[in-house]
């Protein structure tokens, strides 16, 4: 028997079959769009900076002697805070602090916690393809650095730190922190949660793309104009990748190979300065 508009009208109306469930499961957001990504990510920053700083805490906390006054507070805030174990220990400490509030807000979705962030891993072609293109984009800016005699575009402050690293015997974390750490949880948020609400809002692809590049890139203030825009130009190569691949592990993976990349420079210069 086939069904009549009518016949259709009174199924609706049956207690043992209730439209209105499958309709809400239906328009659940597959994605948080753009206010809810927005209002999530910051609270993801927050809480992200929130555990890099426990570890200058607990050794503030452990600081032999009291402090007399807000300048040999300040003076005991700068040692601990420039020593290389903290500095290790809040990058390592970012990455549950970013995949804590990152997990609950993905839960409102319809996606997998992993199709969500991207966290699949693309061909080994691709993998090439983003490799050429981030050493293009470096070797650019070390260009443009030299014709404008910029020079050694290092920060010093990387030198001073992988020096502390050497004495305190913990340059191994030092590695780890800015070459898996840093790499998981900034990709995470930036490529992973950033992009993916974005990019089904208004906004769009490139907007996304953008958008996520400078939120990255803010996270980075700690380096001059020139160094930001570096970081800005590669953050726009990595959302490219991240669109183009829907993997975020490759653009982990890239992160990585440029801060050891930058972590080995920066041993070289550690070297030469000693």
């Amino acid at each position: 028997m086939t069904d009549t508009p009518d016949a259709a009208v009174m199924d609706s109306l049956d207690p043992l079959q209730p439209p209105q469930q499958v309709a809400r499961a239906q328009h659940q957001p597959r994605t948080l769009g753009f206010w809810r990504t927005t209002l999530w990510g910051l609270l993801v920053i927050v809480l992200f900076f929130v555990g890099q700083l426990t570890p200058i805490v607990y050794f503030l906390v452990r600081h032999d002697g009291s402090f007399n006054g807000a300048v040999e507070f300040q003076t005991a805030m700068v040692q601990v805070a420039s020593r290389s174990l903290t500095v290790s220990l809040s990058a390592i400490m970012g990455v549950p602090a970013i995949l804590l509030p990152i997990y609950f807000a993905v839960r409102h979705t319809r996606m997998s916690f992993a199709d969500y962030l991207g966290l699949r891993w693309t061909t080994w072609k691709n993998f090439a393809f983003g490799v050429v293109g981030m050493v293009v984009i470096l070797g650019c800016w070390e260009l443009a650095a030299q014709l404008t005699g910029r020079g050694d575009t290092s920060s010093s402050f990387m030198v001073d730190i992988l020096k502390t690293a050497r004495g305190d015997g913990v340059v191994w974390l030092m590695v780890i922190a800015f070459c898996v750490a840093a790499p998981v949880s900034e990709e995470l948020m930036a490529r992973g949660f950033l992009y993916r609400g974005w990019s089904d809002s208004f906004l769009r692809v490139p907007g996304a793309i953008v958008l996520s590049s400078l939120v990255w890139t803010v996270l980075h203030l700690q380096y001059d104009w020139f160094a930001l825009l570096n970081v800005f130009s590669l953050g726009v190569w990595f959302g490219y990748l991240r669109y183009r691949t829907h993997s975020t592990y490759l653009t982990m993976v890239l992160h990585g190979l440029n801060n050891l990349a930058a972590t080995v420079q920066t041993m070289w210069l550690a070297s030469g300065h000693s």
